[in-house]
């Protein structure tokens, strides 16, 4: 299996960029992104996972973090995903949400190729992670997390993202604690 693209070191920093199959758009209802808030806050203070940027758009995810504590990153996001994957289905079963049917069944055929027993597939596999390896790099990347919902014209400002570390960094309220980095 290749190593291209996945946490394979301990105590080093990653950008990470966790995917929904098809780019479906879930995380456009608060419910949704209450739920990856949530399960961010339990890695954070069950399995180590340090965040320092993050920026939860319609359809995919970006992180900037690194495990301690001796958990290997690898490990937290399998474990990050399989639990929001559950949840994220159990919120479209029970609570109101338009598009029901079609998404049950889009992720419901995007497993059906799967070897193991699987009912529904939420996240594409994998979830991108490039080591970082320089403050250069950690600049560039942290623009592109904040300024993600500012390209894709949901808030002319970054802080004005409410689901985004942009908020942390300019001092606003916000629903995730991170460990702020010295950007300048």
């Amino acid at each position: 299996m290749s190593t291209k693209y996945k946490a394979t070191t301990t105590e080093d920093a990653y950008f990470i960029t966790i995917t929904t199959m098809g780019w479906v758009d879930i995380f456009t209802r608060l419910n949704q992104k209450q739920i990856i808030i949530q399960a961010l806050h339990y890695c954070q203070d069950q399995k180590g996972l340090e965040i320092y940027g993050y920026c939860i758009m319609h359809s995919h995810i970006h992180l900037l973090c690194k495990a301690t504590n001796g958990f290997i990153l690898s490990d937290v996001m399998r474990d990050f995903k399989k639990y929001t994957s559950k949840k994220i289905i159990q919120a479209i079963i029970e609570e109101p949400e338009s598009r029901r049917e079609w998404i049950l069944d889009y992720f419901k055929k995007a497993c059906q190729h799967l070897k193991q027993e699987q009912q529904y597939k939420v996240w594409q596999n994998g979830y991108h992670a490039e080591h970082i390896y320089s403050n250069k790099f950690i600049r560039q990347k942290m623009d592109c997390i904040h300024n993600n919902p500012v390209n894709e014209k949901i808030v002319t400002m970054p802080e004005d993202y409410y689901f985004s570390s942009a908020r942390n960094y300019a001092a606003l309220e916000n629903e995730l604690e991170v460990i702020l980095l010295d950007l300048f």
